[in-house]
């Protein structure tokens, strides 16, 4: 069985959807060695321009790790799996284009976390948003780091540490997503935003987000130096030179 679904169109988009719906899109090992395997594979297409990440249905983006499966673990395989886990996040964040997560529904823990690895977070106003591992006996972990630059370190605390469940309307207010609408509007949100990514340089938008998770790992002064070199490998091509030609030819015909 196929846990995860990739669709392509001609613009360079995918649509990669993880199909456990029964399960509410939880992440067990089969779905996430699926899941790394098909991002990983997308990863290496040169033509791929931006990755939408779903869960199939309405009623969860992620429902987190399979609880099933992680009763079962000892203190040997529990590092493994939580490295799967950390592989699946990971792989979001490392993809070379902009990664949008569409949510709906619930998103707890794991699905929290692979949100977080992604680039924009669109939610509906029905998502719930929880990570409630410390109700079950462990800690939040892997991504779960990345919260802090996201929510700060006060809600970072308030919520791993209480395991309490957030509506959409809450999680956009602290940060963990950019915009929050009616799930009937949020094809049309991820559309446009994809649009926006599309009517840039593809090129200069690899650049950009390569760059952007140096900043996240990076200190500042290195995080500057690695700008500056990014800026000069720019020139390496002809995207800035037709760009920028481009825009100035729509500037003299305005006047």
């Amino acid at each position: 069985m196929a846990w995860v679904n990739v669709q392509r169109d001609g613009r360079g988009v995918a649509v990669l959807t993880i199909d456990n719906p029964a399960r509410l899109n939880t992440l067990n090992t089969p779905v996430m060695t699926d899941l790394t395997a098909a991002a990983e594979r997308l990863g290496a297409d040169d033509t791929l321009r931006a990755v939408v990440l779903r869960g199939a249905g309405e009623r969860a983006f992620i429902g987190g790790a399979d609880i099933d499966e992680m009763a079962g673990l000892d203190a040997d395989t529990a590092r493994a799996f939580i490295v799967l886990v950390h592989r699946s996040c990971d792989v979001f964040r490392r993809l070379p284009v902009p990664v949008i997560a569409r949510i709906q529904g619930y998103v707890f823990g794991a699905g929290v976390e692979v949100a977080a690895a992604c680039d924009m977070r669109v939610a509906s106003t029905d998502a719930q948003f929880g990570m409630p591992e410390v109700r079950l006996g462990v800690p939040s972990v892997v991504e779960a780091a990345l919260l802090p630059q996201l929510i700060g370190w006060g809600r970072t605390r308030q919520w791993l540490l209480t395991g309490d469940t957030i509506g959409a309307t809450t999680a956009q207010a602290w940060g963990l997503v950019e915009q929050v609408v009616p799930a009937e509007q949020l094809d049309q949100l991820v559309e446009r935003l994809l649009e926006s990514i599309l009517a840039s340089g593809s090129r200069a938008v690899r650049l950009q987000k390569a760059l952007i998770t140096d900043w996240e790992d990076l200190p500042l002064r290195q995080a500057v130096q690695r700008g500056i070199d990014s800026f000069a490998s720019a020139w390496e091509s002809e995207e800035p030179r037709q760009l920028m030609a481009a825009f100035q030819a729509r500037r003299r015909a305005r006047k």
